[in-house]
């Protein structure tokens, strides 16, 4: 593929009605969606494709004219597919898929079933039971959110006295507390 004059980056004649045709899907889609980086992309290259300047769709959305020139380049690379949004890489998981089930399954079934004498799981001891199992070591504050990604969501126990009267705590807060409370001040005339 030979390189464009300039100022004719993607010609319309150049394109089938197939092309158009996704390009124009992409941009409902996009939109549907709230895609706003692939709509914008879309956008620009089909104005550029019905004859509008790069200056002039760069004003209107408040865009730098180079980003607009790099959306032609990844469309005459891929087609409309080019300008969909990719999902950044990251870093791989230190946990296979099977590793991080597992996980869930030692979770969901308690800590006294792993050999610990506490009876619910802390964000260390599941922190410890990976590295014991696995020999991967995450950062303690990293542990909730691997099991947030596990399905599994922060509880925390009710405080509540192990002498306490039930009876008595309901009577006093029925009787007795409502007097504690503030009253509104009455309303000067």
């Amino acid at each position: 593929m030979g390189r464009a004059r300039n100022g004719e980056a993607i010609r319309r004649e150049r394109l089938t009605a197939a092309e158009v045709g996704q390009l124009r899907r992409l941009l409902t889609e996009a939109k549907a969606s709230k895609d706003l980086a692939t709509w914008r992309r879309a956008h620009c290259v089909l104005g550029y494709i019905d004859g509008q300047t790069v200056i002039a769709m760069a004003k209107a959305l408040d865009i730098d004219r180079s980003a607009i020139t790099k959306w032609f380049a990844w469309y005459s690379a891929e087609g409309a597919e080019g300008l969909r949004t990719a999902p950044l890489p990251g870093r791989a998981p230190r946990l296979s898929a099977e590793q991080r089930a597992e996980v869930a399954r030692v979770v969901e079934a308690g800590p006294p079933a792993s050999g610990f004498k506490s009876g619910v799981w802390t964000g260390a001891l599941v922190g410890q039971w990976i590295e014991q199992h696995f020999g991967v070591r995450y950062h303690p504050q990293h542990i909730p959110r691997l099991l947030h990604q596990l399905g599994f969501s922060v509880q925390r126990p009710r405080k509540r006295l192990a002498r306490a009267d039930l009876e008595k705590q309901a009577f006093w807060l029925r009787t007795q507390f409502p007097g504690l409370k503030k009253k509104r001040a009455p309303a000067a005339e």
